[in-house]
């Protein structure tokens, strides 16, 4: 199982980023797979989370409404569409995956500045 995370960089506070989390080595279309973020110091947040099939989603109210998750079975990738970004959305951004155990990816840096 692999997750690859890619698409964070530097971005004006009210940009905008779209992240993906390409995935391999499961059933990609099988599985619900979610989005968390981190910075130094704090505990992982969870931040979106989509069902297998796509028909269902759900945002943590810190970004519901600026935030949105979808994906490409086709392509075995997940992105997070990211709107109006603040500076407090500045963090390591991970896409999660539940197996028969907990699958991350690298990770990748989202910094919201001026």
């Amino acid at each position: 199982v692999q997750l690859v995370e890619s698409g964070g960089g530097l971005v004006q506070p009210g940009g905008s980023l779209r992240l993906s989390c390409l995935a391999s080595g499961f059933t990609f279309s099988s599985y619900a797979m979610s989005w968390y973020r981190q910075t130094p110091g704090k505990e992982r947040e969870w931040v979106a989370f989509i069902t297998g099939a796509g028909g269902s989603t759900k945002y943590a109210d810190s970004v519901k409404g600026r935030f949105t998750i979808s994906r490409d079975n086709a392509k075995n990738t997940v992105y997070l569409q990211m709107n109006s970004l603040k500076p407090e959305d500045t963090a390591v951004y991970y896409c999660k995956v539940i197996l028969s155990r907990v699958y991350w990816g690298q990770g990748t840096q989202v910094t919201v500045s001026s």
